[in-house]
């Protein structure tokens, strides 16, 4: 039987009140893993497999042994798999952050006349971020509770608070995820802002005073004018936090030696977030190439050494409109994310900024540059990081589609949930182009519980296949109402695995935990963890992320796998905004062909329900409604739950209709070494969420 809580425990171990994570049953979990990869392997294979697991499982096994061992576990913490979870996610993850982890919100195209404009939007979110961060200071966060399916529970708020008081400290095997502790006497808070690739302090409390809106508009025309200052140009240390984590925490070292970098890297390390503004970066600016430039900022020759990756939140101002926030992913989950920046746009929407005009004269005192000193060691690390950087540029694979036949409305009409819909067409679009399924990875929030952050939900499922094959097979020659049956199984299938992902009973965190407790134990790892299958199953070449929002903007990120895609969508009433990834240097992926096959599929099953809804009178059971699906980034990125109600009179700008254009397919040299695949585990929110 499974372990769960009876009644909500009561210790503040990361949410007041909720229950903890239960703990499913050692044969449920060796079952359904069994039922999740059979149709992914050949028969040889899973014959080898089931052998394997049934070996794990036998009583008085290795198994039993590491069940209890967990069991005793999940006595004794607040989240038995939440550090394991968080390690192998993200903390082991030796990739650079930049499109492998870190998920990106991408806003509206802003149309700024003039350069003090794009400063003027700057302040105005600055200011909603002073005001976000004083609802997270007094604790005044209304609770998110979970719609659709189990509606109406609580959901765990820890995550909220690592917005703007956390930082992912670089380490040469595992990072580290700081939390700051406030102290009776906090020191005067500051956001660092980035301008030109060098780094500024910008105080926004002076004298136990907030600076107004005005005051903020006056430093950033003082930081912006100081940038420009051609005699004090620094080297682009920023570029450091781009590269791989070990190679950066190496070059952090190096830093340290030097009490003026100490300094420096303590002022970052400490901010609440960062804004960078950036250079105009080119002519182009669709929804693809806005959203390539968030993920990696455009390379060294634009603005890719104006950051800082080790920040949850990189707010980015582009001086030709190009904005939108880069968050690392280990701090939160892509809904916290996605519920900050609704809060930040509908702030600046309900409360117009009135064209502030910066003070003529100001006596606030001027903002500070950031110094580093650097030995040839770090202008030799900076070079090796450029290049690096300049590589994941030239690989990154995006395209931005926005499908606009039709959108959730439709989906609903048809007594379906709107991401099981989404994701059996995201099943057979891969079908479509690759003619075999693979393990798909969908982030499912468990904030039911306490600490609680994501599970797999494991779209690749038996029924999904059987539904593409008949979708793509002509010589199976089914009729348009077996299809629909077909259809309707895959839609039951995934929510039926999406109810058992969000009530924590799915299977990877599970795994996970045996996995890593045998490690613990200093056990010969079991063989079930060295087994094809695993290292099949862990292998997400197909990453996916729902990120829904009531505001106009929409998330993207990376793959996770060198072979593989991140497909992260956002389903509105009348369209659906896809954004797809991959990397140039694969030769087995490409990212316009698979948005082509995903129009085609989408396309096909809205005309598939047309059909057979006009013409038949069968009774179709009800489908689960949305579920609380968390997607990533994880992606990383994310989830259902409940978004404060949006103003539909709000200016929701649209986002320009992309063209598909087949991207130009030279191959490039990979820019990073992907971790063995044993240890493979997908990251979004999505993240990478």
């Amino acid at each position: 039987m499974p372990v769960l809580d009876r009644e909500p425990s009561r210790d503040s171990g990361g949410g007041d009140g909720l229950p903890k994570l239960p703990l499913p049953a050692l044969k449920d979990t060796l079952d359904m893993y069994l039922s999740c990869m059979k149709h992914l392997l050949t028969e040889e294979q899973f014959n080898k497999t089931q052998n394997v697991v049934k070996q794990f499982g036998a009583p008085g096994g290795v198994g039993e042994l590491l069940q209890s061992k967990l069991m005793e576990r999940r006595e004794n913490k607040a989240n038995w798999v939440y550090e394991y979870w968080m390690n192998d996610m993200y903390l082991n993850n030796r990739l650079a952050l930049p499109v492998n982890s870190s998920p990106v919100m991408v806003f509206p195209l802003q149309h700024f006349r003039a350069p003090i404009d794009s400063l003027r939007f700057a302040a105005h979110m600055i200011s909603g971020v002073l005001e976000y961060k004083t609802l997270l200071d007094s604790r005044s966060l209304p609770v998110d509770y979970a719609r659709g399916q189990l509606a109406g529970t609580p959901l765990c708020m820890e995550q909220y608070y690592r917005l703007f008081t956390s930082y992912r400290l670089p380490g040469t095997e595992r990072d580290t995820l700081v939390a700051q502790e406030s102290s009776v006497m906090p020191e005067p808070e500051h956001i660092i802002v980035a301008c030109k690739n060098q780094f500024f302090v910008l105080d926004v409390v002076i004298n136990f005073r907030r600076l107004t809106e005005r005051d903020l508009l006056t430093q950033l025309d003082k930081i912006t004018r100081m940038a420009d200052s051609k005699e004090e140009h620094l080297p682009p240390i920023g570029l450091l936090t781009s590269d791989g984590r070990t190679e950066w925490a190496q070059a952090r070292s190096e830093l340290m030696r030097e009490s003026t970098n100490r300094d420096a890297l303590d002022m970052i390390e400490r901010c609440m977030c960062l804004v960078c503004l950036d250079d105009p970066s080119g002519p182009e600016l669709s929804d693809t190439t806005r959203a390539m430039l968030m993920l990696h900022g455009g390379g060294v020759a634009k603005n890719g050494g104006n950051r800082w990756y080790d920040k949850p939140m990189q707010f980015v101002v582009g001086a030709d409109g190009c904005c939108g926030v880069v968050c690392e992913h280990s701090a939160f989950e892509g809904i916290v994310l996605v519920q900050c920046t609704e809060y930040l746009l509908k702030y600046m929407i309900g409360s117009p900024s009135k064209l502030v005009r910066a003070a003529s004269v100001s006596e606030l005192p001027a903002p500070r540059r950031l110094r580093w000193k650097c030995s040839p060691e770090i202008h030799q690390l900076l070079a090796s990081s450029a290049d690096k950087l300049q590589r994941q540029v030239k690989n990154l694979d995006m395209n931005v589609y926005r499908f606009c036949d039709y959108g959730k409305e439709f989906i609903k009409k048809q007594k379906m949930s709107p991401d099981a819909y989404i994701q059996v067409a995201l099943q057979l679009a891969f079908y479509r182009c690759h003619s075999r399924p693979v393990s798909t990875y969908e982030s499912a929030s468990i904030r039911r519980f306490k600490q609680g952050r994501v599970d797999n939900i494991r779209s690749a499922t038996p029924e999904a296949l059987t539904f593409v094959k008949a979708m793509t097979d002509g010589k199976l020659r089914t009729s348009d109402t077996e299809k629909m049956e077909l259809l309707r199984d895959a839609i039951t299938a995934q929510t039926k695995y999406t109810i058992l992902s969000i009530t924590g009973m799915a299977i990877d965190n599970h795994l996970l935990g045996l996995r890593e407790l045998a490690h613990e134990l200093k056990m010969e790892k079991p063989e079930i963890f060295q087994d094809e299958a695993f290292l099949v199953s862990n292998q997400f070449i197909l990453s996916t992320s729902q990120v829904p929002t009531t505001v106009e903007m929409f998330c993207c990120y990376g793959p996770v796998v060198p072979n593989g895609y991140g497909a992260c969508y956002n389903p509105q009433s009348d369209h659906i905004i896809f954004s797809v990834s991959s990397f140039l240097d694969s030769p087995q992926t490409c990212s316009a062909e698979f948005v082509k096959c995903l129009v085609q599929g989408l396309m096909d099953i809205g005309d598939l329900c047309n059909k057979c809804n006009s013409s038949s009178n069968t009774t179709q059971k009800k489908q689960g409604q949305t579920l609380e699906t968390h997607t990533q980034t994880e992606t990383n990125w994310q989830s259902k739950t409940p978004q404060r109600p949006a103003d539909k009179t709000e200016s929701q700008q649209s986002l320009p209709q992309f063209v598909l254009k087949t991207p130009d397919q030279t191959k490039v040299e990979a820019q990073t070494q992907t971790p063995s695949l044993a240890e493979t585990h997908a990251l979004k929110n999505g993240s990478k969420s």
